[in-house]
């Protein structure tokens, strides 16, 4: 179930960024931080280059369209999943929107950055716990061999976090290092902005 492992593990890199970021959000909002800006870019650049672009579509292709060939009984669920999936260039396109609009000054940006990414948080908390309190059990009890196979191989061809990919694709560990190491305590080493390579 190498599929599993490496699907939780995303799981929880995808939930450190987004702690993160809300920390972020309550630090400058209470007055003990200054908002970076660039590194709020580059975490939201993060969300979509990592979780919306390369995570969701090996879920949709090596868990979730066997499971709909071994039952129905995963239908209602798998096309509520697909549809949010479907729709993450919107999601993206929000938050990129709120930090310009925070960045450029506006005297409503910062709520308008912390509303729009509360509702972001709050969609991906919910999404992540019906995959794996719906979605998950039911890939355990239909899953043949085959399939933990086709699986298994799929989700370590494309293991972001470990620079499985091609050269040319991002290296997500090597990103996350970064906006670990920029973060203010305590979620990250707060060495200072983030600067991009």
């Amino acid at each position: 179930m190498e599929a599993m492992r490496i699907l939780m593990d995303e799981h929880q890199s995808l939930a450190a960024i987004i702690h993160a970021i809300r920390h972020m959000i309550k630090e400058i909002g209470a007055g003990r931080l200054q908002p970076d800006f660039k590194l709020l870019a580059a975490m939201v650049h993060y969300l979509d280059a990592y979780p919306e672009k390369r995570h969701h579509p090996k879920e949709d292709a090596y868990l979730f369209a066997p499971l709909r060939a071994r039952t129905r009984d995963a239908d209602a669920v798998l096309d509520k999943l697909e549809a949010e999936h479907a729709d993450a260039d919107a999601r993206i396109a929000v938050l990129e929107a709120a930090v310009k609009h925070y960045a450029s000054g506006a005297a409503d940006g910062f709520d308008s950055f912390r509303t729009a990414f509360d509702t972001y948080a709050s969609f991906y908390r919910s999404h992540m716990l019906t995959e794996e309190r719906e979605v998950l059990p039911l890939i355990r009890k239909h899953f043949t061999a085959e399939d933990w196979a086709h699986a298994n191989a799929g989700f370590i061809i494309d293991d972001p976090m470990h620079g499985t990919r091609a050269q040319d694709d991002e290296d997500f560990s090597r990103v996350f290092s970064k906006l670990v190491a920029s973060a203010p305590a305590p979620i990250g080493f707060g060495a200072g902005p983030y600067k991009d390579d």
